[in-house]
């Protein structure tokens, strides 16, 4: 047996010793994975809990329905407004730690009420490298994450999705759109709209792999190097850039560093990320 296949098999292992769980189901390529492997193992005792707030894009609540629709998954879907909760507006260094506190704190309570055994989610071994404190709240709640359990990578979990049929295998990464904003610039629903509706506008014209970054009303686009002439192509860049303008950005910019997760945490020292 190949490894990947070794790593699939101790997953799936994990969720048969659960014997029922709670999964933080937010419908991308991760999450999608553990929650379809949870009920193919565990039947109906593997419930989905979707997060609501304004920080997660509408086509990406659609997406999750629908796929528990389309597969016979319970859903619950639970209000996780994170602009209300104290602190997290003014955008700190540990805002995820914030969000997810909330958060999971939710989906444990969901999970107690249903008398399922735990609430896991879906992080991998590659998130363990980048600074990501809302994985200290998944530790103090208690949250198990198969998926690092059983060594799974990210490309593990694209080519095994790929294996089963999973039309997210090949789905563009994405976090919430919190992470859109440099930290201590205040998070508004104003802000947060004009970045969902530029992603969604390069999204629609097709771009693989996007970030809009906000920097008071200065979006900074990321893509994928191979994709910087599509954008710079007069036609696009016009339209890009007259309608960045009419969701309320005052310029328009390419990083030329092309895509990456966590960019904004370029910019923490490293006594801020401890």
């Amino acid at each position: 047996m190949e490894l990947r296949q070794k790593k699939y098999q101790a997953l799936r292992n994990c969720l048969e010793e659960l014997g029922s769980v709670a999964v933080a189901f937010s419908g991308g390529v991760d999450s999608t994975f553990l929650l379809w492997v949870a009920h193919d193992v565990l039947g109906d005792r593997a419930v989905a809990v979707t997060a609501s707030s304004c920080s997660f894009p509408e086509r990406e609540r659609r997406e999750a329905a629908a796929f528990c629709a389309e597969h016979g998954i319970t859903q619950v879907v639970c209000s996780s407004e994170e602009l209300d909760i104290d602190g997290f507006r003014q955008n700190p260094p540990n805002r995820c730690y914030l969000c997810k506190r909330e958060l999971f704190g939710k989906i444990c309570a969901i999970a107690r009420e249903r008398g399922l055994n735990a609430v896991i989610e879906g992080s991998n071994v590659d998130d363990e490298g980048d600074y990501r404190p809302g994985m200290q709240a998944v530790r103090e709640l208690g949250v198990i994450s198969p998926l690092r359990q059983a060594g799974l990578t990210k490309n593990d979990i694209r080519l095994l999705s790929k294996e089963l049929g999973l039309p997210t295998w090949d789905k563009q990464s994405f976090a919430c759109l919190s992470s859109r904003f440099v930290y201590g610039e205040t998070i508004t629903e104003e802000k947060l709209r004009m970045v969902d509706q530029a992603e969604q506008l390069l999204l629609d014209l097709g771009f693989r792999q996007v970030r809009v970054r906000i920097h008071g009303t200065i979006a900074r686009i990321e893509l994928l190097p191979e994709e910087f002439p599509k954008l710079l192509a007069e036609d696009t860049s016009r339209l890009v850039y007259d309608r960045l303008k009419s969701y309320g950005f005052t310029y328009v910019t390419l990083d030329l560093r092309g895509y990456r997760t966590g960019s904004m945490n370029e910019t923490l020292s490293a006594e801020e990320k401890a």
